[in-house]
């Protein structure tokens, strides 16, 4: 990994974790999950495994750190990093690094699609869920999806604007 690759990451998943921190809990304590966003975009603009593992890795503590809902840490660190996985896995095998706005839109949504049932699989299992699996997957993973594409393109196109104005 180079170190510009780290600290792109590294600024990203900041800026996620700022946000991540100061959005409130919706329902049943899940909220929508910025710091994923964030992951999603320093995986889709690395061409690096190690680099993906890393932001996996790194959002899991973070997210474990900040979580509201009860016992969500460790649900967190693991779904994450799958998540990071599978994301890196659909950009660089099936999107061959070739991203449109109607691309980003799909691996937003389905990236937090996967990340929500991911947590609240693991969450079922290990500390058990303090509503139904399904509402909460309605009233918190579905929000969360929609907030998660606007912030992916959102984020997205200012690191490709800043990329662009770039001099250096």
């Amino acid at each position: 990994m180079k170190t510009k690759n780290i600290i792109t990451t590294a600024l990203l998943l900041a800026i996620g974790m700022v946000l991540h921190f100061i959005t409130p809990p919706v329902y049943g304590g899940i909220k929508p999950d910025f710091l994923l966003s964030c992951m999603f975009i320093a995986i889709l603009i690395q061409d690096d495994f190690s680099n993906a593992l890393a932001a996996g890795l790194t959002a899991g503590i973070m997210s474990a750190m900040t979580t509201s809902f009860p016992g969500g840490q460790l649900p967190n660190l693991i779904e994450k990093l799958i998540t990071a996985v599978f994301v890196y896995i659909v950009v660089k095998k099936i999107y061959a690094n070739h991203i449109t706005t109607l691309r980003l839109i799909i691996l937003a949504a389905v990236g937090t699609f996967v990340s929500g049932v991911l947590f609240l699989s693991f969450a079922y299992i290990l500390v058990g869920l303090p509503a139904p699996f399904y509402s909460l997957l309605i009233v918190g993973v579905l929000p969360a999806v929609v907030s998660n594409i606007i912030a992916c393109l959102a984020i997205y196109r200012a690191f490709i604007s800043i990329k662009k104005n770039r001099t250096i």
